[in-house]
């Protein structure tokens, strides 16, 4: 059995979390420093990042079983989510017609189909009765459970259906095990890394998985082991393009580890400036901004190897103002369990209260962004 090379390289991550310690110690800060270790803190990231190894062992069997066209729950689950759209189209109609009352044939509502619609997203419950609280309970966990069973459903899918080994099967080209080839895989998924990070920024489905990375309100080598433990819960542009291009599938797993292991090092205060090379590389500065929560970084330098990306398409910002590190909104907790979940939790909640399916599809996929202006 082949070991993963980013296993592989977790000596390489002690050490050098070792070696960033005792550079603190013997450097200590006049006042508060984001970069410095703080002992729950730290062991907030480990535990992820140990968790996201163990992950894959977990969900794998657990999913497996309901993946369309595999395994053997699949449309039970894919029945549950229309049975439960069902539901909360029901409920959704009998609000309405309480709400508004049932129109006379050949008459038209009294307010606009573009009105604005009130501050949870549906209409304004001071025009008639709201449902009865069960009723309400009903048709908000009917809209969980057919959200969250969606995303169950295709999740899975996309993942079977992109799978670098399936989609090297599809194809007549075959790159072979050469240096071409491995730049061609490392390079490509750099590129399609670009992406798939800047879509976790831009969806919520996407960022309720990454935001695991961001949660830290300090920098340094231990925040890059903080690495989300969902990502079977996820779509991405598939890296599984390389394969259909040529790229054998165990060269696109070890671009992934290569892609992994670079990203490690970026995540320090002590090294401030890779002079000339961050002209083309991500650097630790970069990576800095990234992590910012102050306006003019927010969905900044997506890259992970090269930053030329960001420079090509309009998303990279340079280091300048102090970086004010974690979230706009900070969890403030250490729990592994709630760093995992507090968005998924927070999604929940917003679908739960919405009274629309556009709502609650936009709570999902929309940017984080739309729904704290929802909020606010």
């Amino acid at each position: 059995m082949k070991v993963e090379r980013t296993v592989l390289a977790i000596p390489g991550f002690v050490a050098a979390m070792a070696g960033e310690y005792a550079w603190q110690k013997r450097n200590p800060a006049q006042g508060p420093r984001a970069g410095d270790y703080e002992l729950s803190d730290t062991l907030a990231s480990i535990s992820m990042g140990v968790g996201s190894l163990i992950a894959p062992y977990v969900t794998g069997p657990l999913l497996r079983p309901v993946t369309p066209g595999k395994g053997r729950y699949a449309r039970a689950l894919m029945g549950l989510t229309l049975g439960a759209a069902a539901v909360t189209t029901v409920g959704d109609v009998i609000r309405r017609a309480r709400t508004t009352g049932l129109l006379e044939a050949g008459t038209l509502p009294s307010s606009p189909s573009g009105a604005a619609p009130g501050p949870t997203g549906g209409d304004d419950d001071e025009a008639g009765p709201p449902l009865p609280p069960a009723l309400q309970r009903i048709t908000g966990g009917s809209a969980v459970t057919a959200m969250a069973s969606a995303v169950v459903t295709v999740a899975t899918l996309w993942s079977a259906e992109t799978a670098a080994a399936r989609l090297f099967r599809r194809t007549p080209l075959d790159l072979g095990s050469g240096p071409l080839a491995y730049a061609a895989a490392i390079l490509g998924w750099d590129f399609l890394y670009y992406w798939n990070h800047r879509l976790s920024h831009e969806s919520r489905w996407l960022w309720a998985t990454h935001v695991v990375h961001h949660s830290s309100e300090r920098y340094n080598l231990s925040t890059a082991l903080r690495q989300p433990v969902a990502e079977a819960l996820t779509i991405y542009v598939p890296y599984g393009l390389l394969s259909l291009l040529g790229v054998r599938p165990a060269l696109v797993m070890d671009a992934r580890a290569l892609n992994l292991i670079y990203q490690f090092w970026i995540h320090t205060e002590v090294i401030r400036s890779i002079g000339p090379l961050e002209a083309v590389f991500n650097s630790p500065s970069h990576h800095r901004a990234h992590h910012g929560s102050n306006s003019r970084y927010l969905d900044r330098n997506h890259g992970s190897i090269l930053i030329v990306w960001d420079k090509l398409f309009g998303t990279f910002e340079p280091e300048g103002e102090p970086v004010v590190y974690g979230l706009t909104r900070n969890i403030e907790t250490v729990n592994p369990v709630r760093i995992a979940t507090h968005e998924w939790a927070a999604i929940a909640r917003d679908v739960f209260r919405s009274r629309t399916w556009g709502d609650r599809v936009s709570y999902l996929v929309r940017g984080p962004g739309w729904a704290g202006a929802r909020e606010g």
